[in-house]
């Protein structure tokens, strides 16, 4: 797959298309059902499906971090719309020079000029332009002059419900992995490459491989019961916090995962860690014994999740928590019960696993 950045790096071969915009964070199953529009007109005309993505996303642009936190990172989304099908993603950045652009600059410059489309896939709420004035009558209305066709997206929907990415994001925030993996079509999961830090964690026999997030990828913040999958493919089951670390302090959102079980050198090394069950909200701890304590009760927790949901790995006949596949790993549908946390401040407040 190709990923072109920016209308200046578009080449006469990039023209001619079957195209779709949006931000597709997620890459969710009601994306999926875009794109397997536009893979079904593409065959009809022999030609690449390209999908058009903004950077940031334009409600980053507008709204900063009150924006929705994202599913899905860009390199992350690039590789999931390639394994969609898509042969090209044009990643448009969105600044004042895009923003401003009326509806028919847009269609001039991007559709036509750009990317030559012929067909063209979007939703027939479709809004665009600097005036608002871009909706799918006025693309249905250029596209008869310019020789391209427009067709709008189908509803997907699961459980009588449209899928979308606030779905998803109010399914994760409610520790409901499993409804939110039939929404995406796959597991949540982050990621990231393994990073050197305080240590602390290690002079309480807690060592932890601390992955830094975006702040813009914090669809989740808390404590949960996690598999994680080596770099080798070894998926093993621990515990982990997503957060901001104020007992011990950070000036950016980390993801701390504790393999149970693990010996073994992580640093500069990428991990996929899927969260199964929530354990526990954030909270800010006073003293570091009380953290410690509490690490102590996660942990209990999270070894008895997955020893309630133990499953038999399909290959080798070893127990473990669905180490294998994406299918077999145990998401819970709601947070586990609660537990008694001792803490100086109210529910609400930053929190941290451990570090290091």
């Amino acid at each position: 797959m190709q990923v072109i950045r920016g209308l200046h790096n578009l080449r006469d071969e990039h023209r001619g298309c079957v195209a779709t915009i949006g931000n597709f964070d997620g890459v969710h199953r009601g994306h999926q059902a875009i794109l397997d529009q536009c893979r079904e007109q593409a065959a009809k005309l022999q030609l690449p499906v390209t999908v058009v993505v903004f950077e940031p996303q334009p409600r980053e642009f507008f709204a900063g971090d009150q924006a929705p936190p994202r599913l899905t990172l860009l390199r992350d989304k690039v590789r999931l719309l390639g394994e969609a099908g898509v042969e090209r993603v044009l990643c448009l950045p969105f600044n004042d020079a895009l923003r401003g652009l009326t509806a028919e600059a847009f269609i001039e410059k991007v559709l036509i000029d750009g990317l030559g489309v012929r067909h063209l896939v979007v939703g027939d709420d479709f809004r665009f332009g600097c005036d608002r004035r871009g909706d799918f009558h006025l693309l249905t209305e250029v596209g008869e002059r310019h020789g391209f066709s427009v067709e709008h997206t189908r509803t997907f929907t699961v459980d009588d419900d449209r899928v979308s990415s606030t779905r998803i994001r109010t399914l994760l925030a409610s520790g409901n992995f499993e409804a939110a993996a039939r929404l995406l079509g796959r597991p949540y999961r982050l990621g990231g490459r393994v990073v050197a830090d305080q240590k602390l964690g290690r002079t309480i026999g807690v060592p932890t491989a601390n992955l830094p997030q975006p702040v813009r990828s914090l669809a989740l913040q808390g404590v949960y019961a996690v598999v994680s999958e080596l770099p080798d493919g070894r998926r093993l089951p621990g515990v982990a916090n997503i957060g901001w670390r104020p007992t011990v302090g950070s000036t950016r959102p980390v993801l701390e995962v504790h393999l149970f079980d693990f010996e073994g050198d992580l640093y500069g090394q990428r991990l996929r860690v899927f969260p199964c069950a929530k354990l526990r909200g954030e909270v800010r701890f006073e003293h570091f014994d009380a953290l410690k304590q509490q690490i102590t009760a996660d942990q209990r927790r999270a070894r008895a999740y997955f020893a309630e949901h133990t499953l038999q790995h399909p290959e080798a006949g070893a127990q473990g928590p669905g180490l294998n596949n994406d299918d077999s790993l145990p998401l819970a549908s709601a947070p586990l019960a609660r537990e008694a946390v001792t803490s100086d401040s109210s529910a609400g407040t930053p929190a941290d696993h451990d570090d290091g």
